[in-house]
């Protein structure tokens, strides 16, 4: 039995204008490693759910999960996305302009779920979308499943298409989307289908010069090589090379309810005796069975002695718990978290260890390298948002830098942070900034209230 759900595919009649119109689009190696991997991340799999047999009969069986890989991609996005990324610009007018068109499209919110995605699948996008007569412009996200890329090298991938399913007008249509150069930047063609052919619908602009010199689409993978693929304009998802350790996860999860508590309850086997009997249809004598979901009573066909007999396994959930929390730190360390971030709390789910970043070295440097090519991304969408909102709607021109900034979502450990700066007086930090961080004194104060009156170069001394 297979529960596999299948990801939504790019039709064949869109690849089929895209190839009518002079793109060469094979068909893409990674989609069957994409289609791989949301299977892992919803669950639905020949792992999870299985065929067994047992005394002739098949039974449907369910294995027990804590979803690793949703676990996985939640966590990084909560990290990188979880305090939301502040775009900035040398011009007041343009910063605040930028900001205005985020907010109005929950870029923040919306952007979280995207990493999410683009963890889970490899890769996901923000392209530009128009509204002209009501004078909107929003990034729109597409999932891995969902992108066509139409030109690319090492630098990355220059012209892009994006397909999805949309309603206009209560009619249901294809949407594919061209962001490709043109002669005076690059253009947007909009494509609709409906019954695979080539249709129309009010307000559509089927091409838009938008005249922006940088690409009017933003690309989001792991900062993570993708080893599955040679050469693939795509990335790999987070999990690609942990599917193993994903299994022992749920394993050893499942091992202790599914195998460990269910078959640790209590049996009670009864005599023949005790068993009620009816006759089948050839008039025959036999014995009503008792459920396969009844795992409380038995048949005990040679008792001779006790009428009814009681039998308590003894549970092994102490062991599997160590199991399962080896298979957890296990694939925090496989996933670039280190080895100590995830833990089993004492209700037996799943904590994180955000608090203290400072002994996780691991943690950090993929922190910072996931952040460094989530600016970029940000960054590179920003800049396509003010310049095509100069040409095309109301913001003001600006041809200056755009800076990203991402906060991750690491809470620091106040009394460790607080124990290396006591270390530190007088080395790299003066006593006055000391009282001025954690006793929240401005700069006069502190200084004059550092004991005994010391300047700033005086250590003070620690028990």
């Amino acid at each position: 039995m297979s529960a596999e759900r299948v990801l939504y595919s790019i039709p064949s009649h869109v690849t089929g204008y895209l190839k009518g119109n002079g793109w060469d689009v094979p068909s893409s190696p990674m989609m069957p490693h994409i289609q791989d991997w949301a299977n892992w991340y919803r669950c639905s799999n020949s792992f999870y759910d299985f065929d067994d047999r047992s005394g002739g009969v098949t039974y449907k069986v369910h294995r027990l999960s804590t979803r690793p890989a949703v676990k996985v991609c939640e966590e990084w996005a909560s990290l990188l996305m979880g305090e939301g990324a502040n775009v900035t610009t040398d011009d007041d007018a343009s910063s605040e302009w930028m900001r205005s068109k985020l907010a109005s499209c929950s870029f923040q919110s919306l952007g979280q779920r995207l990493v999410q995605k683009a963890f889970a699948l490899g890769t996901a996008a923000w392209a530009l979308w128009f509204d002209l007569d009501a004078g909107r412009m929003i990034p729109r996200r597409y999932d891995a499943n969902q992108i066509i890329p139409l030109s690319w090298d090492d630098d990355g991938i220059t012209e892009c298409a994006f397909c999805t399913s949309c309603r206009i007008g209560g009619a249901a249509y294809d949407q594919l989307q061209v962001h490709a150069i043109g002669d005076g930047g690059y253009s947007i063609r909009t494509v609709l289908f409906k019954d695979g052919m080539v249709s129309s619908a009010d307000g559509v602009i089927g091409d838009l010069d938008t005249g922006c010199q940088v690409p009017t689409f933003s690309i989001v993978k792991p900062a993570i090589d993708n080893t599955t693929v040679d050469l693939s304009p795509y990335g790999q998802s987070i999990f690609a090379n942990s599917i193993d350790i994903i299994k022992s996860v749920d394993l050893a999860y499942d091992a202790i309810y599914n195998g460990d508590v269910r078959c640790g309850k209590m049996r009670v086997f009864l005599s023949d005796m005790l068993i009620e009997q009816a006759r089948d249809s050839n008039g025959n004598t036999r014995s009503i069975p008792f459920g396969r979901d009844d795992a409380t009573f038995f048949r005990a066909v040679s008792a001779n002695d006790d009428m009814i007999r009681e039998f308590a396994p003894s549970l092994r959930v102490g062991e599997l718990r160590q199991a399962y929390g080896l298979a957890l730190q296990t694939l925090g360390d496989r996933c670039g978290f280190g080895q100590h971030y995830f833990k089993i709390d004492d209700a037996g789910g799943i904590r994180t260890a955000t608090e203290v970043a400072s002994d996780n070295s691991c943690l950090m440097r993929n922190l910072k390298m996931h952040s460094n090519a989530l600016q970029d991304s940000i960054r590179m969408i920003c800049e396509a948002m003010l310049e095509c909102g100069a040409k095309l709607l109301d913001a003001p021109v600006y041809e200056g830098d755009v800076s990203v900034s991402i906060e991750d979502g690491i809470v620091q450990d106040t009394a460790a942070e607080k124990a290396q700066d006591l270390a530190e007086l007088g080395l790299v930090l003066n006593p006055w900034e000391y009282r001025a961080k954690w006793f929240g004194e401005d700069e006069q104060t502190a200084k004059a209230n550092v004991p005994g009156g010391m300047d700033d170069a005086a250590p003070i001394e620690v028990e």
